[in-house]
């Protein structure tokens, strides 16, 4: 059963039929799926949805975009909320610097924040970088965030850059990406990595995998990418999905009765 580490079913994209697809993922061979917070108030929707649906878990964080609404009030919400059952990680923060909102340093110190409300809490983190390679490696390590733990969600840099998260201990986040045309990079990073540092992941509605391209993407959608990732390090597609979701229950520390 596939594993999905990374989805975003609060999302408005879902509101017409939700709770029926959210009810076909397991006859589409999907045992669990982490939901995952971008605001606060997506955190509060994600908080709902793993108390509605036992497979569905929680990460509880606010995206580098939204760390403009956040204050020490907030934090200590998402300091008390970390503590429920089925969170299991704390996300997704980091840094965006596509749309440069809020400016980066304010970003950064909710990014720096963020980690360490993580170490308090003991919870991986998922990161999430885009257009920001050296401050986001440069914080992590000056964080120790290795120690933290976590998943470089939606990996989109070079091998290199795999290489430092790998050796930090961290897992690389792969999805739909995998399966584009221009995605060369990234399928070298996925030649290049270890399987056993490999976890799957929608984040869907967005970046739905070839040939679902451009629609709204969703976790019945991950064989696509199994079978990319299988053709990429020549194992079958079986062991793909036993490993990965091995990789994530480790990952979020999930007993093996949980």
């Amino acid at each position: 059963m596939i594993f999905d580490t990374h989805a975003h079913y609060d999302d408005e994209a879902f509101n017409k039929d939700r709770d029926e697809l959210l009810r076909s993922l397991a006859d589409g061979g999907v045992e669990a799926v982490v939901n995952v917070g971008a605001s606060i108030q997506s955190t509060k929707n994600t908080l709902q949805l793993m108390k509605q649906y036992p497979f569905v878990y929680g990460a509880v964080g606010v995206h580098p975009n939204e760390t403009g609404e956040l204050n020490d009030h907030l934090m200590d919400w998402l300091k008390h909320v970390s503590g429920e059952k089925k969170v299991v990680a704390i996300g997704e923060i980091g840094l965006d610097y596509y749309w440069n909102e809020p400016e980066p340093e304010v970003q950064k110190y909710w990014f720096v924040r963020q980690l360490n409300l993580a170490r308090e809490v003991k919870l991986p983190v998922i990161i999430h970088s885009r257009d920001a390679a050296k401050d986001t490696l440069d914080i992590m390590k000056a964080e120790r965030a290795g120690e933290i733990g976590g998943v470089i969600h939606c990996f989109s840099y070079s091998v290199e850059m795999a290489r430092e998260y790998l050796n930090m201990g961290f897992y690389l986040g792969i999805g739909g990406v995998l399966t584009f045309n221009n995605a060369k990079k990234l399928k070298e990073v996925v030649e290049y990595m270890p399987l056993d540092r490999l976890v799957l992941e929608t984040d869907c509605p967005y970046l739905s995998p070839v040939p679902y391209r451009g629609k709204r993407n969703s976790s019945l959608n991950l064989p696509c990418v199994v079978a990319a990732v299988s053709e990429l390090k020549g194992v079958p597609e079986e062991e793909v999905i036993a490993v990965t979701r091995e990789n994530a229950r480790r990952m979020y520390r999930l007993d093996a009765n949980v």
